[in-house]
């Protein structure tokens, strides 16, 4: 048995990732990023372990949510804050209908590499490399643009550093107040189409002006101004994960620096892979995606793998299987974690199986086939007796009209107006906060029939 090293990797069957021409400046690039600080440390990853392990049980709920790619052009403190705020928004809904504690992990701070369906993409007859995220390449559809440059990388550290300094003044600043939070999402509740969901608020503002009458206000209760947000992405560029890539003094086990939680897409999920190689030796919370082609043989390998001592809070199942499909492969996933005894975390994915071209020709999602996934993966949890653990969308904080759906209806024809991802199609603010109105009603539903089942 081979020995894991940060470097390992890089004896195995790599996948989606770029072949650099100038091997000279991208030499340069990781011996620099090797110097600079980590842009997370390890007692925060151990914590966000914990927590994990805590949803896995039913006793808290993943939030995971944010952009399909990071963008250098389109970076702001405005996008971040607005983005930090409607993950917010609907960390207090799904935290009411749950009744458990809400982690709350955004794409963020390191979402800048994306696998592509091919390597090479054809406009008006010329062909070109596919763009790769920003971190590698630029979107730009020239020969130029299309060369993966290794400065890149230096440009996502520093963008990531500038998020992550934010997000934690956003989250203990006093911006997090839990009544001020509450107080934007009943602007959304105001509108006549949102009026089913008011109900919801209400009680939400009920259970806070309640608190505040015994005594439990932002005052005197350090939770209700503050909160915990950690950062996640894919760790498809592996140059720059192991750059970041660090050993604890203290314990001597290895952290990669540049995110709390990292995860492994549905195409490079080898087991005998690159990817699975890194994430297998370091201490961070792992996602791993889970599509229709997951072979029940290969989850088994991957847990072992991923997860040797079987350890809680470890790795989190990414279930994205498209709305109708859920049906057909989570069950025979859920029967091999049972056979290995396997402690995960089981989340849904309910963007990425779900893309379809528009009647406009624009790549969009439905919000009715996202909402529909979501209620087929907690049926099967229901019927299967395991537990839902969390949920995975892609979103922003912006006014977009990306997705399809939802209560502002945005339609085919609306694409246009406001499309601005450089990669997949996310939902906006509004849409977001839907899906998570809906999904409280579920978690509250599910804790209504299992307080029915103990009770008799």
């Amino acid at each position: 048995m081979t020995t894991w090293s940060k470097s390992s990797w890089r004896s195995k069957p790599r996948i989606q990732m770029p072949d650099y021409p100038d091997q000279a400046a991208l030499k340069a690039v990781e011996e620099q990023l090797s110097r600079y600080p980590v842009l997370v440390f390890a007692g925060e990853a151990r914590r966000l372990r914990k927590h994990l392990a805590a949803a896995g049980r039913g006793e808290a709920f993943l939030l995971q949510g944010g952009d399909c790619a990071e963008s250098f052009e389109q970076f702001s403190s405005d996008m971040i804050r607005d983005t930090f705020k409607v993950m917010l928004q609907m960390a207090v809904v799904l935290t009411y209908g749950a009744k458990v504690p809400v982690i709350k992990v955004g794409r963020m701070a390191g979402q800048f590499a994306k696998p592509r369906s091919a390597n090479m993409e054809t406009v008006d007859g010329i062909e070109l490399p596919s763009y790769r995220g920003d971190i590698i390449n630029d979107l730009a559809f020239t020969a130029e643009s299309r060369i993966p440059n290794p400065e890149n990388m230096m440009r996502a550290y520093t963008q990531s550093a500038a998020t992550l300094n934010l997000l934690r003044a956003f989250s203990t600043g006093g911006y997090a107040d839990v009544h001020k939070v509450h107080g934007w999402t009943l602007g959304f509740t105001d509108g006549e189409k949102a009026a089913k969901y008011r109900d919801l608020a209400a009680r939400i503002s009920d259970t806070l002006d309640f608190m505040a009458a015994a005594g439990v206000s932002p005052d005197n209760a350090h939770t209700l101004q503050s909160v915990e947000f950690y950062t996640s992405h894919e760790s498809l560029l592996l140059e720059y994960e192991e750059a970041l890539c660090r050993q604890e003094a203290e314990t001597g086990k290895w952290l990669a620096g540049s995110g709390h939680m990292i995860w492994i897409g549905d195409r490079t999920r080898q087991p005998d892979g690159a990817h699975v190689e890194f994430a297998s030796g370091v201490q961070n919370p792992i996602g791993l995606k889970c599509g229709p082609s997951m072979e029940v043989d290969d989850l088994k390998k991957l847990m072992t793998k991923l997860n040797p001592d079987n350890e809680e809070g470890r790795l989190t199942l990414i279930a994205r299987f498209g709305a109708g499909s859920v049906g057909d492969h989570l069950p025979r996933l859920i029967k091999a974690v049972q056979e290995e005894g396997a402690n995960v975390v089981w989340t849904c994915d309910a963007m990425h199986g779900n893309t379809i071209k528009s009647s406009s020709g624009y790549k969009t999602r439905p919000f009715e086939s996202v909402l529909r996934e979501v209620r087929e993966f907690f049926g099967v949890h229901s019927a299967e007796g395991t537990v839902p653990g969390g949920v995975h969308f892609e979103m922003t904080g912006q006014d977009v009209t990306e997705c399809t759906g939802g209560v502002r209806a945005v339609t085919d024809e609306d694409l246009s107006n406001r499309y601005h991802t450089a990669c997949d199609p996310r939902l906006n603010a509004s849409q977001s906060l839907e899906l998570a109105f809906l999904v409280a009603e579920e978690l509250s539903t599910r804790r209504g029939r299992e307080a029915a089942k103990a009770a008799g």
